[in-house]
């Protein structure tokens, strides 16, 4: 998922990744395990929970064959107190890139395997929106499939361009997210009993 449009300077940072879509691929839970536990040797007891998200967490949704990791963790600062350990798996730090308060790490160069969105505990909204869009997407097939037909031509009209693919999915992105943030809080809100 592309959580906010695509800045130029942003996009000259990614502008190296090739796009491709591919057909969803079983093995992208375990891929998401066998690094979770990699990412929660580094971050112990800092890590509160570690959840798979984005399209390849999406069981049938076609996807750039990326694994997006999302740790939230008590105390955000010391994510960055780990960046050797994170070097030391393949991981490039990026700071916030455009995302007040998350911490951006990629791993793998133009042939990108995992990103990790990492955020502290309080920030809510950002953990929440990517909660609500991966569970609604999960139970709305066909919300999904909508959303991987427009993927796949985004990425056939923009195969070297990641700010033209993300920038172009940005309408439906923050429309569905809207509908998936209504959507959790009827199915998980707590009603408060006095």
């Amino acid at each position: 998922m592309n959580e906010r449009e695509i800045s130029p300077s942003d996009a000259t940072v990614l502008d190296y990744i090739h796009v491709r879509v591919v057909d969803y691929d079983p093995a992208w839970p375990d891929l998401f395990r066998t690094e979770a536990r990699l990412l929660e040797d580094i971050l112990k007891d800092n890590l509160v929970a570690i959840f798979h998200i984005g399209s390849t967490s999406v069981p049938g949704l076609r996807a750039k064959p990326i694994i997006d990791i999302m740790p939230v963790v008590h105390d955000i600062k010391q994510v960055d107190e780990c960046s050797r350990q994170f070097r030391a798996l393949g991981y490039e730090a990026m700071g916030e890139l455009g995302i007040p308060g998350r911490r951006y790490l990629r791993k793998g160069g133009e042939n990108r395997t995992h990103q990790i969105h990492a955020f502290q505990y309080d920030n809510v909204q950002n953990i929440l929106r990517h909660l609500a869009f991966r569970d609604y997407l999960r139970c709305h097939p066909e919300i999904s499939h909508a959303y991987a037909a427009l993927k796949s031509e985004l990425a056939a009209r923009y195969p070297g361009d990641i700010g033209g693919y993300c920038n172009g999915k940005d309408g439906f992105v923050k429309h569905v997210e809207r509908d998936a943030l209504q959507w959790y809080w009827k199915r998980y809100g707590a009603t408060s009993r006095c």
